[in-house]
């Protein structure tokens, strides 16, 4: 599926509710909302994806809200204020499934790969970082947490538009991996974090 076509496919959301998530390599809540969002009740993903399946029956509105994931007034103090293993759901409670480890559905990518993002009310960006697990993480059994990561990509800012796309290096890694990645939003000091599930080919 093209990015094109991803987007034309996103629901309109008023300018309150409306934000961004990474949608390639998809975030995890927006994974599960893209795959199941319109057939949440189907029992298949119980069995076919049980990562989804537990974050829809502990809280469905992390799903439907997958663009809403953000907090006010970090002041810059990032990993200050955001606990190990807390790093997928941004701190934010009511998401606390997606910090489990387990069997979520990863993206295929290669060691060079591109970013695509959606901002669905052209926030812009002040900036981007990307940080990926170091290579022994198991995804399977390890909280993602500020130790077991690393910086690899440090964007500058992005003017207002919906649709950020930028260039990642892997830094030589393999195989099964999670990509956090920090949005500072331009309009306000709004930061936004989200977890990626993916598989380095």
């Amino acid at each position: 599926m093209t990015f094109t076509m991803v987007v034309a496919m996103l629901p309109w959301a008023g300018a309150a509710q409306a934000h961004g998530t990474v949608i390639n390599p998809a975030s995890r809540a927006y994974q599960c909302w893209q795959t199941w969002g319109h057939r949440h009740m189907d029992p298949a993903m119980q069995t076919q994806d049980p990562m989804c399946y537990r974050a829809f029956q502990a809280n469905p509105d992390t799903m439907w809200n997958w663009m809403s994931q953000l907090r006010d007034g970090l002041a810059g103090q990032y990993q200050a204020r955001t606990p190990d293993g807390q790093l997928c759901s941004n701190a934010l409670s009511r998401n606390n499934t997606l910090n489990q480890p387990g069997a979520w559905k990863a993206t295929n990518v290669s060691r060079n790969f591109t970013l695509q993002f959606y901002d669905q009310a052209s926030h812009g960006a002040d900036f981007f970082r990307v940080y990926l697990t170091r290579q022994g993480f198991n995804p399977n059994t390890q909280q993602v947490g500020w130790g077991n990561v690393d910086l690899i990509t440090t964007t500058g800012r992005y003017a207002p538009t919906q649709n950020i796309s930028f260039n990642v290096s892997t830094s030589g890694r393999s195989g099964h991996h999670v990509l956090f990645v920090l949005w500072k939003a331009s309009h306000m000091d709004q930061t936004y974090m989200w977890c990626s599930d993916i598989n380095i080919t």
